[in-house]
């Protein structure tokens, strides 16, 4: 995220955790404007202008690879609060002079920590019997109190999970209070922001809006901009973020892949280029994407294949408006997260992402992604700042590469028209029972294998169709909705009696982690 130097902020450095942008996440979340930088760019202190606070990512290191672990010690003597999670608490304690050590025990899930003295950072956050649930991640800990210190709070096998440096206003944490998972975890955050850093709210949806309106018109000043438009809400928030900077130099070209939901195209069509008077190109494209995806089985070969036939098309159409030199796209951080490290930092790569992962290496056009820095919850504010209408803005997520990995292994044309029924009964079910707003996101998909069944007598041999419903609050934890048994029943009846090509309808009841929201 770029930096706004008119603004007081938390610097997060990052050590490569992949919950670092849940940090930044939850710090918008108290109204607070909050920037992540990699823990190798932070040789220089004239970045920490402004910054009333710092928080140190966990990360997948030992604080003993020195020659991995880059952090500059003088960020100590800046008197600005500190506060370290996981991995930067336990920096925190080897610079300070602590001891780290491996665990006797590793700690990985949820732990109960017992508050042993009070803090101004853990102030409402232990019940009445002075105990709580956190979410644990480490194998390594702090084995002995850096001078000065003293212990808040432990945990069975980490003795010093919560301490303090009160005089320095050095604070670290063996848990991630970021995760849902933790109790009140927003709680010790929000103490950390109000109580010790002394914040005053900065930062709003109408901040946001009126400073990514004037970063667009900063990054691209009086240039041609081709908006990648799917009709879901990234891109539509996207496209009407753009429109507000630049106006009629925005031309939003939309892309028919035949993969996807039923009546898409025309709900897109009429929306931008009907309702909101929208440049919008119509190209409808699905034969070639079904040539290129035939017989190709591999997911990441699919998303790179889409990434790839999606830019070529952009740029031949390019070719069509004359001087356009930009493309915009609706990339979100967790795009980014899931795909390679934003920071520059060890996180793990998950998937490609098709606005990430499957560009060429040679683009003729260069890239706007305004959003790249936001989560889900965070843009669909946008869009309402932005007047776009509800019905848009509440839209489940849909994944770029469209319903391409919702049916595992060969695509063919058959398997989508049968797909997208199934979806669309799924979608228009959940809206009948007034669930689509209770749930983050619900799709069905196709798997790859066909099972026995009985209809009428008659033996069949069909597909099985996979219903996926989750609740979350970013997308990078997630759990199954608990549907009751009359709509499962009522749900699996209508897909099995209208959708010829479907004979059993399973629920996928796996939480993430261990698995991905989606199934490719």
């Amino acid at each position: 995220m770029r930096s706004n130097n008119n603004l007081n902020k938390i610097l997060i450095i990052d050590f490569g955790s992949q919950f670092t942008q849940l940090i930044a996440r939850r710090i918008r979340e108290f109204g607070v404007f909050s920037e992540i930088i990699s823990h190798k760019k932070i040789n220089r202190l004239n970045i920490f202008k402004n910054v009333k606070g710092i928080i140190l990512s966990g990360g997948p290191l030992s604080v003993h690879q020195n020659n991995k672990v880059i952090f500059n010690k003088k960020i100590i003597e800046l008197d600005i609060p500190i506060l370290g999670i996981c991995f930067g608490h336990q920096i925190i304690s080897k610079v300070m002079g602590g001891k780290v050590k491996k665990s006797l025990f590793r700690e990985f899930g949820l732990a109960k920590i017992k508050k042993i003295n009070n803090s101004l950072l853990v102030k409402n956050f232990f019940g009445k019997d002075n105990i709580n649930n956190v979410w644990m991640s480490h194998s390594d800990q702090v084995h002995k109190l850096p001078k000065g210190f003293k212990t808040i709070a432990s945990s069975k096998n980490s003795k010093l999970t919560i301490i303090e440096n009160n005089k320095k206003k050095l604070y670290g944490v063996q848990f991630h209070p970021e995760v849902t998972h933790t109790d009140k975890g927003k709680v010790l955050l929000k103490n950390f922001l109000f109580l010790i850093c002394k914040f005053k709210k900065n930062w709003s949806s109408k901040q946001q809006k009126l400073k990514l309106i004037k970063s667009v018109k900063e990054q691209i000043g009086n240039e041609k901009v081709i908006c990648a438009l799917s009709g879901g809400v990234d891109s539509s928030v996207v496209a009407k973020l753009i429109y507000s900077a630049i106006g009629q130099n925005l031309t939003c070209i939309f892309v028919n892949t035949g993969l996807l939901r039923k009546y898409e195209e025309k709900q897109v069509v009429n929306t931008f280029k009907k309702k909101l008077k929208m440049n919008l190109i119509y190209v409808n494209a699905s034969s070639q994407f079904f040539d290129k995806l035939k017989n190709v089985s591999d997911p990441e070969r699919k998303r790179k294949i889409i990434g790839n036939l999606f830019i070529k098309i952009f740029e031949k159409y390019s070719k069509k408006i004359k001087n356009v030199k930009f493309l915009a796209q609706g990339t979100l951080y967790p795009d980014l997260i899931e795909s390679k490290s934003v920071t520059g930092s060890q996180t793990s790569k998950i998937k490609s992402h098709h606005n990430v992962g499957g560009l060429p290496k040679k683009m003729k056009l260069k890239l706007v992604e305004p959003l790249k820095y936001l989560f889900k919850d965070e843009v669909r504010k946008l869009g309402l700042e932005l007047k776009l209408s509800k019905e848009i803005i509440s839209r489940h997520p849909f994944p770029g590469p469209g319903l391409a990995i919702r049916i595992p292994g060969i695509i063919t044309k058959e398997k989508i028209n049968i797909l997208k029924q199934a979806d669309h009964y799924f979608i228009n079910h959940l809206r009948k029972y007034n669930l689509y707003h209770k749930i983050w996101q619900a799709y069905a998909a196709l798997l790859p294998v066909k099972t026995v069944g009985v209809m009428g007598d008659n033996r069949t041999y069909e597909n099985i169709c996979l219903l996926r419903a989750i609740t979350s609050e970013d997308g990078m934890t997630a759990d199954f909705y608990n549907f009751d048994k009359k709509f499962m029943q009522s749900i699996s009846n209508k897909i099995i009696n209208n959708i010829r090509g479907i004979n059993r309808v399973v629920y996928d009841i796996t939480s993430k982690p261990p698995s991905t929201i989606e199934l490719e």
